[in-house]
């Protein structure tokens, strides 16, 4: 394949709630302009963007997948992007790098929570975007309520340029606004359709919206203005140059309808995405930094310059191997070239350039300023990295990865394989940055964090899969910690004679409680030399040694000062081994006295739920012992922040979806830790005595 030129380059993602129909859209697009013999489906397995095991068996797009195609010689890359809440991330990442989105709306769920998330995104990077209503043919299927539902949970102004001819069972077509003219379907799944008058039943509904349309247009492009107010007609060219422009500033939306699994309306959609979203050129000036200073670069969209990219997404393949997905900002890329990459300080050697169509990789001469393409076998690069010429490089700021907001305990199924499960976690944080591996100095587990249950299970799966590492998830240990109330002074004394030389240690400490979060202390306050110099450091490590086991749950013992004041030593028998076991002596000793507490894990805490449902989930919070400390009101939502025990959610993810039907979604991270209230202490040791 050749290059493209930049002029005629569309890069857009496919976004919305999972079950929208994006991946049924993607594939009826590359049907359509002669991509795909034939028209992929992901009830029967034959998408061919969703590929993985993992997605075929469960019906759902899990992870971005790419591919390309040429419409009335505009050439565009397309992202088929996930809508599941766990796999949003990887959608947040594709965005930050395309130049504009199709948003699926739902003609019979209207807007759900995940598509307001990715709504946000779209602003945030300045993603113009156009909506198509899907679903039209289906039961219950009713375009001007989606639409409405649209402009008050996302904020949007639309800009209606084809309405449907009927619904459900009796929807037939499309009516074009902007040419007034309605195409009527075959709904044979190739697209057939005659161009046709507008019916004349629906001849008064289309002038009212053609009124509609023409009036949101116009305030688009003062020369639009002008001739609206005074009473010229708006042509064809007019109105789209209002599209393009309202489009790119984003003034209003344009909406479209069909169905994507039938393929209507599909051909219309690619018009107006060539006609609508920006190129590369549009998009215009990347702004980055001179690596390691502050020093502001600019590149341009053009062959002409440095070349500069970004990674924005990482695939181990396992033909290919690793593969870096990059967006090409600016300058020419061709194969057999070092660049530099600025986040690593390292130089990389660029092989082969593949363009991807689905799970398959096609060789390409070249990547130009615009385009997205695929680099194998790089050494060093990561997910978020920048790409550049070394000898003009360029530092782009990368994305912040999502806080993990579930955990998991991983077991292995087979003993010795720990390294094989080390080596294959390595590989899918490679992929994802999100999925976050730690060893668990307390419980001495390791814990897998990602966004949610399905998130993890899939990372599972693909661990035994990919890299034949098999384990299993199990609830995490709450690592919980044991302080103090109360002060006590003790004697710790060993005194050890078994023939020959003995072991003597004696010394005299104060135990005391400290404010939360201060962690341990250790005051030396030993004078006239009773207890050696040489020997305190041992006294203050056997103290330690013993901190590592309270005396409830054997958990780490903070928030509390030791004071060693008095003690006696002996010439002969004392040592270091004798003073480290006073101290550890003493220290356990103290504890009888000291009341020693409980301490939790406290989460903070930011779920965003409908206002239908903020009632119920607040009550929840409240059932789990949470604080909530602010309601923040949104778009026909709410965000609620509260402080919560770590105990209380750990399976949290799968119980808020089912209050608030997947319509709910949030973040958290450790705060602090607090007091366990007694009775639930009691429960807690009840149930370790048991285990």
């Amino acid at each position: 394949m050749g290059k493209y030129d930049t002029t005629t380059l569309r890069n857009l993602g496919i976004v919305a709630h999972n079950s929208a129909g994006k991946t049924s859209l993607v594939e009826a697009m590359l049907f359509n302009t002669g991509m795909a013999e034939k028209l992929g489906k992901v009830t029967d397995g034959s998408s061919l963007m969703d590929f993985e095991e993992e997605e075929i068996k469960r019906g759902m797009t899990l992870g971005a997948s790419l591919n390309h195609c040429v419409w009335n010689g505009y050439n565009l890359n397309i992202v088929d992007t996930p809508g599941v809440s766990n796999f949003l991330h990887d959608t947040r990442r594709c965005l930050r790098v395309l130049g504009g989105a199709v948003v699926i709306v739902s003609a019979i769920s209207g807007v759900k929570s995940q598509t307001r998330k990715i709504w946000e995104w779209c602003d945030q990077f300045e993603v113009p975007r156009i909506a198509f209503v899907n679903k039209m043919d289906r039961e219950r299927a009713d375009f001007l309520k989606a639409v409405d539902d649209m402009e008050k949970s996302l904020g949007a102004r639309s800009a209606i340029v084809t309405m449907p001819i009927g619904a459900e069972e009796d929807f037939r077509g499309t009516i074009d606004l902007v040419r007034m003219k309605a195409r009527l379907y075959e709904f044979d799944e190739a697209g057939t359709y005659k161009e046709v008058d507008i019916p004349q039943e629906l001849e008064e509904e289309a002038q009212r919206l053609r009124l509609l349309l023409v009036e949101t247009v116009a305030e688009a492009d003062d020369e639009l203005m002008e001739k609206y107010l005074d009473d010229e007609e708006l042509t064809e060219e007019d109105l789209l140059r209002g599209l393009r422009e309202g489009t790119l500033t984003g003034v209003f939306t344009p909406v479209f309808c069909g169905s994507a699994l039938a393929n209507v309306g599909v051909r219309q959609l690619l018009d107006y995405i060539v006609a609508c979203l920006p190129s590369p050129i549009d998009k215009g000036t990347q702004v980055g930094t001179l690596p390691d200073s502050d020093e502001v670069v600019e590149r341009q969209p053009s062959e002409e310059d440095p070349f500069s990219a970004m990674v924005f997404k990482t695939v181990n393949d396992p033909f290919a191997g690793k593969l870096s997905m990059i967006r090409v900002y600016s300058g020419t890329l061709k194969p057999d070239t070092v660049v530099f990459n600025p986040n690593r300080d390292e130089k990389e050697r660029v092989g082969h350039i593949f363009k991807m169509a689905g799970k398959e990789q096609q060789d390409v001469e070249s990547a130009v300023a615009g385009e997205i393409v695929a680099l194998p076998k790089l050494k060093y690069t990561a997910t978020g990295d920048t790409l550049c010429d070394v000898q003009k490089p360029v530092f782009y700021e990368p994305l912040v990865p999502l806080k993990p907001i579930i955990s998991f305990a991983l077991e292995s199924a087979k003993k010795g394989d720990e390294d094989k499960i080390y080596t294959g976690l390595q590989k899918l944080m490679e992929e994802d940055p999100t999925l976050r591996v730690v060893r668990e100095e307390d419980t001495h587990e390791m814990i897998l964090s990602g966004m949610g249950q399905v998130h993890l299970e899939v990372a599972v799966e693909r661990l035994k899969r990919k890299y034949g590492a098999a384990v299993t998830l199990k609830e995490p240990k709450v690592p919980y910690r044991e302080t103090i109330r109360a002060s006590a002074e003790v004697q710790g004394k060993y005194k050890k004679q078994s023939g020959g030389r003995g072991q003597y240690g004696d010394v005299w400490i104060k135990v005391e409680p400290l404010p939360r979060g201060s962690g341990f202390e250790f005051v030396d306050k030993v004078v006239g030399g009773v207890v050696p110099r040489n020997y305190i450091p041992a006294v203050e490590k056997g103290i330690i040694e013993a901190m590592k086991t309270g005396p409830l749950t054997g958990s780490q013992m903070v928030d509390l000062r030791v004071t060693l004041y008095d003690g006696s030593h002996h010439s002969v028998d004392s040592s270091e081994m004798a003073f480290k076991v006073a101290g550890s002596m003493a220290f356990k000793k103290a504890m009888e006295s000291c009341k020693p507490t409980l301490l939790e894990p406290v989460m903070s805490m930011e779920i965003t739920v409908p206002d239908d449902c903020m009632g119920d989930v607040i009550g929840d919070l409240n059932s789990r012992r949470g604080k909530v400390s602010g309601v923040e009101p949104q778009a026909n939502a709410q965000t609620i922040r509260a402080e919560v025990p770590m105990a209380e959610v750990l399976r949290y993810a799968p119980e808020l979806r089912s209050m608030t039907s997947d319509r709910g979604m949030f973040s958290m991270e450790f705060d602090k830790y607090e007091e366990v209230p007694s009775h639930q202490t009691a429960k807690i040791l009840a149930e370790q005595e048991k285990a």
